[in-house]
């Protein structure tokens, strides 16, 4: 399946037809699966984009819909919305990336302030940024980002850029609602103190941890 962002593959001729549903029917309909690319291609790629670079982010986009097409007998169809199991190979085909992510966050914290990286437009470093007077705020943000376990990050990107909830980050990473809860705020903590105390996120924080780090 080759897919560019921004390109209809398919019409999606019923808006109000469950992702599962038309999941369910590619199952003999292959074609069908277009709908699915139609409606989340664009949002995964800007997921990938702000990880990694738009370069990167194309081929990332297409092998995830490539994954989950040749996955799609195993979706649960229980399940009607499909992003967090899109953004769930996503992110596994990003951990393939971990040191080319590193290098990228490292290297945005060195731009000046006023030079934004490629596909880094970052609302969370835009809420920072509102917060505090310090001119290099984004740098701190993305160098205190690049120093978070990879496990960690993820939550907290599946949450601020994906925009998935407690629950479907931890349907997207196959993991305990508890763990999702106990990574974001372990992350978040982390970045409160690498900016002076300034909350980096603009999303609610359950005080419930697990054991889980």
């Amino acid at each position: 399946m080759t897919v560019e962002p921004g390109i209809r593959v398919g019409q999606d001729s019923d808006a109000s037809t469950s992702d599962a549903s038309v999941i369910e029917r590619s199952w003999e309909k292959p074609e069908a699966f277009a709908v699915l690319f139609d409606r989340h291609a664009d949002s995964v790629h800007r997921y990938a984009a702000r990880r990694l670079g738009t370069e990167v982010a194309e081929d990332l986009m297409a092998e995830t819909f490539t994954t989950a097409f040749q996955q799609r007998f195993r979706y649960n169809t229980e399940l009607a919305d499909a992003r967090p199991w899109l953004f769930g190979i996503a992110t596994n085909l990003i951990g393939r990336h971990r040191r080319t992510e590193a290098r990228r966050l490292k290297a945005i914290g060195r731009l000046p302030s006023a030079a934004p990286a490629d596909g880094y437009e970052d609302p969370v470093a835009d809420r920072v940024a509102a917060r505090v007077s310090a001119q290099a705020v984004r740098g701190e943000l993305a160098l205190a980002m690049a120093r978070l376990p990879a496990r960690h990050r993820d939550v907290l990107l599946l949450v601020a850029w994906a925009d998935l909830g407690y629950e479907e980050v931890a349907r997207a990473l196959e993991v305990p609602v508890g763990t999702v809860r106990s990574r974001l705020h372990r992350a978040r903590r982390k970045l409160r103190d690498a900016l002076g105390g300034s909350d980096p996120t603009a999303f609610p924080e359950e005080s419930e941890e697990s054991d889980d780090e």
